[in-house]
């Protein structure tokens, strides 16, 4: 048996189904819809619709088989997210790389696979999956169906992503922001890792928009938002939480590292707002708290906090007492 290796962004890809907020959820009858109708179009036992986390394939929906998670390291889809098109294995005895795995040589007894991959935004999260107990040839008729029903089993997933997504910056909003730096703290408790959470409002910003207009406003927000993605590391969760606030928790930092990304997106914002072409400087207040992995503060607490310290910042900035 080979376990599939991870894909190259894996990180962005597990930040992107985390951000769903779909693992672990109640059936929902748009998947099953869709899942039914595969099994009843293909003639087959078993459909799916699946979705590969870090360390298992968990079935959003699941017709033909009682299914709630297996590890990914027997899965098949984990195998098909690897590629663009859809991965077909007609005997899984013939193939190597599924010839002794415990789902052949067992329950459910697969031989026939026909595995379309998920796509939100530029991930592939899981599979629209096709199981025979019996080997099958399949053809591009039949495969031109599965994409069809993968299409719309994908237009569900990302209609959950837009839920958490800002239409205007393409960076989380509140309630995405929430969902991710929740896990992220819960794993920086299991592992006894610090972090910070940093809190951003800009400064004069509705001048910005009184004087200039509201497109420049937007401008303004997306440059900004440009900024911390291109500051902050890959592994930070970055969000904006709505009118000019920001926000970015950093997982396992320590010391005050936070404080070269907060000079260097300063430097960023310099080089890439020319004031002469736009006509405005972008400028921001911060509010910092560390985290203590021992602390069991909500992020709803600690958001809470960093934005106190935000507007103290400000307050500062402005010489108020």
């Amino acid at each position: 048996m080979q376990a599939a290796p991870f894909p190259s962004n894996e990180s962005s890809r597990i930040a992107t189904l985390r951000l769903l907020n779909i693992l672990d959820t109640e059936p929902e009858e748009r998947f099953d819809r869709l899942t039914r109708m595969a099994k009843r179009l293909f003639s087959v036992p078993i459909a799916q619709v699946t979705l590969v986390d870090s360390d298992r394939q968990w079935f959003k929906s699941s017709v033909g088989v009682e299914a709630l998670e297996t590890p990914r390291d027997v899965s098949f889809c984990a195998h098909a997210i690897l590629g663009e098109g859809i991965m077909l294995v007609p005997d899984a005895r013939d193939d190597q790389r599924f010839s002794d795995n415990p789902l052949v040589v067992g329950d459910p007894n697969i031989r026939f696979y026909a595995g379309c991959p998920l796509k939100v935004g530029e991930e592939n999260l899981g599979t629209l999956c096709l199981i025979d107990d019996r080997p099958r040839e399949f053809g591009d008729e039949e495969m031109q169906l599965l994409r069809d029903l993968a299409e719309m089993a994908e237009q569900e997933l990302n209609a959950v992503q837009l839920a958490t997504t800002d239409h205007l910056t393409a960076i989380t909003n509140r309630r995405g922001f929430e969902t991710l730096a929740r896990h992220a703290l819960q794993v920086c408790r299991r592992l006894q890792l610090p972090s910070t959470l940093l809190s951003f409002d800009l400064n004069r910003f509705k001048e910005i928009n009184d004087t200039l207009g509201h497109a420049a406003g937007d401008e303004a927000l997306k440059i900004f938002a440009q900024g911390l993605l291109a500051i902050f590391r890959e592994s930070d969760v970055i969000g904006r939480l709505g009118g000019d606030e920001f926000a970015v928790l950093m997982t396992g930092v320590k010391g005050d590292i936070h404080e070269s990304c907060l000079s260097r997106l300063r430097d960023w914002l310099k080089a890439n707002n020319r004031v002469e072409r736009t006509g405005y400087e972008i400028v921001f207040s911060v509010g910092i708290i560390e985290i203590a992995p021992q602390e069991r503060v909500s992020i709803e607490g600690l958001m809470a906090r960093a934005d106190s310290a935000m507007y103290e910042h400000k307050r500062a900035s402005r010489g108020e007492s």
